[in-house]
């Protein structure tokens, strides 16, 4: 199968928009931590071509290899960061925190886009026209470029939490409900960064 390549964004572009920005998010599965949403705009004429080459569904990639592509996004792109915290999640569910989170990202960005590309069936909510994109991480440069940034952001988030909350397994499982981390929370209870709305964890610690 084809990787992603710039076709929705040539698309945009030929309806009169300008600046196209890719938005995806990270986290929302795991049992702790934020989730976390990147929003990246970049041209096909002065993409780097370390982007080119090797651009993909940060899935597919390697964890050294989203880290060398993370360092090239942000010195070549114009990138946002945006997140939503634990109690956030807890308070409006998992899927209002990610679209919260990439709104944040677009707010974020140095420069406002014109036209979103947003990864998965549901729109934030942006002040831009928005697309959704199904597995638009395999599909579109942009979308491809925030899935590594918004993974590489989490995962590093999730490595400092470790060290704060030893005996979860975070640096190894970034929140996810592995043996380790469900070993974890039966012997340590729960931290201020586990989602107790989370049927795992309500049933684990009889919340």
């Amino acid at each position: 199968m084809a990787g992603p390549d710039f076709t929705l964004e040539d698309a945009a572009r030929g309806r009169g928009f300008g600046l196209i920005a890719g938005i995806d998010e990270a986290g929302r599965g795991p049992w702790a931590g934020p989730v976390v949403a990147a929003a990246v705009i970049l041209t096909s004429n002065d993409m780097d071509t370390r982007l080119l080459d090797g651009l993909d569904d940060s899935k597919k990639l390697s964890a050294a290899r989203r880290e060398d592509l993370y360092d090239v996004i942000q010195a070549t792109t114009i990138t946002g960061i945006g997140r939503a915290e634990v109690d956030e999640i807890d308070d409006i569910n998992i899927l209002q925190a990610s679209l919260l989170a990439m709104r944040r990202a677009v707010e974020a960005l140095s420069q406002t886009p014109d036209y979103a590309l947003i990864d998965g069936i549901f729109a934030p909510g942006l002040v831009c026209a928005e697309e959704t994109v199904v597995k638009g991480d395999g599909r579109s440069f942009s979308i491809a470029a925030a899935s590594i940034l918004a993974k590489v952001s989490r995962d590093r988030i999730m490595v400092e939490l470790a060290e704060l909350h030893p005996g979860y397994g975070w640096e190894r499982n970034k929140g996810y409900g592995t043996k380790d981390h469900r070993q974890g929370l039966e012997l340590l209870g729960c931290t201020d960064h586990h989602r107790k709305s989370y049927k795992p964890i309500i049933n684990i610690l009889g919340l």
